[in-house]
């Protein structure tokens, strides 16, 4: 119980990779960590790709960066809706600054790149994103997980154990 007393929010939109956003949350909720849904539509109830569904439990607007200790940002086409959203971008941001854990998997590295973060961040993601991720100034390797401080990434659902850990690990290690 590692997490207890910490707050992470987990980012939701339409077409979510369904494992690459419900693995981290149950893997953080089983250290004892509060984990909340945000998405676009307080109470809406998202469909990941596979059909599984995720309900929003606060709205991007409901949510301050200072009121949490992490990020999850799952892949999946809901990235491509996430970064378009400035309050995310925004949230994503205070985050960075705060050198909080932002956890992010597959496609997820395109709100990182709209945020404006990644420039000399050593990162992985899905290999079909690996020039987005290059040209917005990364670093990027082929390999399952990658922490540079407190960004945590992975390339895809196979990667999933080892990325739960590391964000578990960066979230456990915050003073």
């Amino acid at each position: 119980m590692r997490l207890t007393g910490k707050r992470i929010v987990a980012l939701v939109d339409e077409e979510f990779e369904d494992l690459e956003l419900w693995y981290p949350i149950y893997r953080v909720r089983e250290e004892g960590a509060e984990v909340h849904l945000a998405g676009s539509v307080k109470g809406k109830k998202y469909i990941g790709k596979y059909g599984v569904p995720a309900e929003a439990e606060f709205a991007f607007e409901e949510i301050a960066a200072s009121a949490y200790d992490g990020i999850l940002v799952p892949g999946g086409w809901a990235p491509d809706k996430l970064r378009r959203y400035d309050k995310v971008l925004q949230f994503v941001r205070e985050l960075h600054e705060a050198k909080k854990p932002i956890g992010q998997i597959c496609h997820a590295g395109w709100v990182l790149i709209s945020a404006g973060i990644l420039k000399g961040v050593t990162v992985t993601s899905t290999p079909g994103i690996r020039d987005d991720m290059q040209n917005a100034g990364a670093i990027w390797l082929d390999e399952p997980v990658v922490v540079d401080g407190h960004i945590i990434s992975a390339r895809r659902p196979p990667d999933l154990p080892a990325y739960g850990k590391a964000f578990v690990d960066a979230v456990a290690d915050l003073q």
